[in-house]
């Protein structure tokens, strides 16, 4: 078994569609909340361009479609959209995430989480039992550059006290694992959300959560 060669001091996690089965209602509050504007979105392009600042994703299927993206018609887009997934939303942990957790922080590990999603929506989504379980939480609204740029996860380092080279990272999406390159962590991925080949920049891709323990060096 494929394993990475330095034992990690800190690992951190990104949220949606790692710990949370979240996805199919980020799809749906961006389908229904862009669909009175005329916007069609699909569900890869949803699940490709997660982890970035809402703001970019939305600016960018405005601008495809030829509609300014004014501060205005964003507000009122991304108010819809977040009134649509909290009408949606079901709180579905992937299995065995916790325990994961729990046990990787009782083998020393610090834990830190990296997400796109605002911190409210954080702390609405994560039960505080698994929540109290991360030493460090990057949100989407807590920096100025989202995922592809390496400053989420540079943040989440700085807060854990360590070099990026000492912690790993566990994402599901593409931008995720172009920021976590790009800040000098290595990567592995879970294919939650695409297949295998759109996560070839990670060092290492899997199928579950309860996986990756298997490929961590202790």
């Amino acid at each position: 078994m494929k394993k990475l060669t330095v034992k990690p001091q800190a690992i951190i996690f990104d949220m949606d569609g790692v710990i949370v089965d979240s996805m199919p209602y980020h799809f749906i509050a961006w389908y229904e909340a862009l669909r009175p504007w005329g916007v069609r979105v699909s569900c890869f392009e949803v699940y490709a361009q997660e982890g970035e600042r809402w703001e970019t994703t939305l600016k960018g299927l405005l601008k495809r479609e030829k509609i300014k993206p004014t501060r205005k018609v964003l507000s009122a887009i991304f108010r819809l959209r977040q009134k649509v997934f909290k009408r949606y939303f079901k709180r579905h942990i992937f299995h065995g995430a916790y325990e994961l957790l729990a046990e990787l922080k009782k083998q020393g590990f610090m834990l830190g989480l990296v997400t796109g999603s605002p911190l409210n929506e954080v702390k609405r989504i994560l039960p505080v039992k698994l929540r109290s379980l991360f030493t460090a939480v990057v949100a989407g609204n807590q920096v100025k550059n989202g995922k592809p740029h390496p400053e989420p996860y540079l943040r989440a380092a700085k807060l854990l006290g360590l070099e990026p080279q000492a912690c790993l990272v566990i994402e599901n999406a593409p931008l995720g694992i172009i920021s976590a390159r790009r800040a000098g962590m290595p990567c592995i991925a879970i294919s939650t959300s695409l297949p295998k080949e759109y996560l070839s920049n990670a060092n290492i891709v899997v199928n579950r959560l309860d996986q990756i323990s298997g490929y961590i060096p202790l």
